[in-house]
């Protein structure tokens, strides 16, 4: 076993180099089929998830290998090599299975001991089998990967040590408030229908949100998504909406979460400015004249066209371009604007003098000419400047429980939604960077270390198994050079004895068949108990060198297992 692993995650990197190094569907299939095409590599598979990118490879050469896979990394991420180098990790063979072990197990997630990675390794080796890149020792590990994480979550207390990083996201916005009293009532907007947008849409319903829109590029989808929502038993009011109403809907949610593939913004500060100025927070029962429509009622006989639909925003007269840049340059000399730090909300009281802008800025910002809007944009700035002067303190800390007019979660790598966003009164932003910043101060459960405990012990059992199997193309080749030998020696004796009947021709080549494989049988049991154990991997070239075996049979054998690499038993699938 030659396995190498090369790759990069919120451990070793920060936000900011993760979410331009992230791949892209089209990106993976281009890096697989040029590992391969690469002379160290024989097998590969790549693990792209939102906090980490992992090539994993088998190949001939180790530092050949970390060569050709750390420049591959950074052809097809878009970073360069130099700048990508200092935040790359290399692991390799025990050490490689070894980390993808914790990885399944929820060990090196920023919330340790969440599920969904599960999930993501599963998808990692559908793309190497779906590819052909994923040989034999790609699919014997990662399947083991899903039985080591799927034992460690139905043996141990780990699920009690994290959480999904849905859940986590959601405590963080509610702040020092139960999530189930939190979110109680609230209208909730899920932009995306993949695994991680799915399991966002579960976690709103199970935690007693009242309505969820789920809108998606592909509009079959979402109504997937909503019609299960429905069905789920939970009470939920869900409906599928296009991609193009998400503008309309941000001006009558409450709460947020994205997560979409989308290699751009897919809420800028423009949409989320706009929506939070467009009146006060939402009814239960939203009255706007898209609302109205939905359920049948008449609109007002003068309904309002909210400024997402509009395309622009009315302040003083200037169009919403020209108040946002006139906050970014109020902002410019504090350096501080497009920080993705901590999770935000710029609406709490603070001791400075001369704010144009009160406490509560949603309903302050109607009819504040652009001149006060700088000058709280620079407020803002010194506010925020005082607090870094302080010492750190963690997300939870900081953070105080106020009134906030829209919550977002933003689970998106690269990010969904403008990290700037968090300079608009009355928005709170949680975002990857925000949850890594949290993540280190969660509480860790005693269950980890049992959780380490069943690491350690797969980890031995697969290099065994890897080892044994590395001798068994010798033992094939051995038992069949045996079984030359006793055709050979069977016709010899029909040429010699040609008067032996069917029945005695058959019980001689018997006597000799049995005798060949009781003299086979201890040698060949006992070399793979020895191939099994550290430092092994010599007794198969013993085993060649002894009976001389034809170095061409043995790879042939070998040939043949790699071309057949899938087991009957698939845990992926049921993952």
């Amino acid at each position: 076993m030659s396995l190498l692993v090369v790759g990069l995650s919120h451990r070793s990197a920060p936000v900011s180099v993760l979410e331009r190094a992230s791949l892209a569907a089209d990106a993976k299939v281009k890096l697989l089929h040029d590992t391969l095409a690469a002379e160290p590599a024989t097998e590969a598979t790549v693990l792209a998830t939102c906090n980490r990118i992992e090539l994993y490879a088998d190949v001939d050469k180790f530092h050949a290998g970390v060569a050709e896979l750390s420049t591959l990394l950074a052809q097809h991420s878009g970073v360069g090599l130099e700048e990508l180098t200092p935040y790359l990790y290399v692991h390799y063979e025990d050490r490689a299975v070894h980390h993808l072990f914790s990885v399944a197990c929820g060990l090196d997630s920023m919330v340790v001991g969440e599920g969904q990675i599960l999930g993501q390794i599963k998808d990692a080796l559908a793309l190497g089998q779906e590819l052909h890149t994923a040989g034999r020792l790609i699919n014997d590990l990662f399947q083991q990967a899903l039985r080591v994480g799927k034992r460690a979550h139905s043996e141990t207390g780990i699920d009690r040590a994290g959480q999904s990083l849905v859940t986590f996201g959601l405590e963080q916005l509610a702040v020092h408030v139960p999530v189930g009293e939190w979110a109680a009532g609230k209208r909730a907007l899920v932009i995306g229908a993949g695994s991680m947008s799915s399991l966002a849409a579960a976690t709103l319903a199970r935690v007693g949100v009242a309505e969820i829109v789920v809108a998606n590029r592909t509009a079959d989808r979402a109504e997937r998504l909503a019609e299960i929502l429905v069905a789920s038993g939970t009470g939920v009011s869900a409906v599928a909406v296009p991609m193009a109403r998400v503008a309309d809907e941000l001006t009558r949610v409450d709460l947020v979460v994205s997560c979409t593939g989308a290699t751009g913004l897919v809420l800028t500060a423009d949409d989320v400015l706009a929506a939070v100025s467009w009146g006060a927070a939402p009814d239960p029962a939203p009255q706007t004249p898209a609302g109205l429509e939905e359920r049948g009622a008449a609109p007002d006989p003068a309904p309002q066209t909210p400024p997402a639909t509009a395309g622009r925003y009315p302040l003083a007269g200037l169009e919403l371009a020209d108040v946002v840049a006139r906050l970014a340059a109020a902002a410019e000399g504090g350096r501080r604007l497009a920080d993705a730090g901590a999770a935000r909300t710029i609406s709490a009281p603070v001791e400075a003098d001369g704010c144009p802008v009160g406490p509560d800025g949603r309903s302050a910002l109607t009819g504040v000419d652009a001149n006060s809007l700088e000058l709280h944009g620079t407020w803002a700035d010194q506010g925020e400047a005082a607090a870094q002067r302080q010492p750190r303190r963690s997300t939870r800390t900081q953070a105080r429980p106020t009134a906030v007019r829209l919550a977002l979660l933003d689970l998106a790598m690269p990010r969904d939604i403008d990290a700037a966003v968090h300079r608009i009164p009355g928005v709170r932003l949680v975002d990857i960077e925000s949850l890594a910043e949290a993540s280190a101060d969660a509480p860790m459960a005693a269950d980890v270390d049992a959780v380490r405990g069943i690491v350690a012990q797969e980890v031995a059992a697969f290099g065994a198994a890897q080892r044994a199997a590395h001798i068994t193309p010798t033992v094939v080749a051995l038992r069949a050079m045996a079984a030359e030998v006793v055709a050979m020696e069977v016709a010899r004796l029909d040429g010699r004895v040609p008067d032996l009947d069917e029945r005695q021709r058959a019980e001689v080549t018997q006597t000799v068949r049995r005798v060949v494989d009781k003299l086979l049988h201890a040698p060949t049991v006992r070399v793979k108990q020895l191939a099994s154990e550290p430092g092994g991997a010599g007794y198969a070239e013993a085993l060649r060198e002894l009976f001389d075996l034809d170095p061409q049979t043995v790879a042939s054998v070998s040939r043949a297992d790699a071309a057949d690499p899938m087991n009957d038993d698939d845990p992926g699938r049921a993952s």
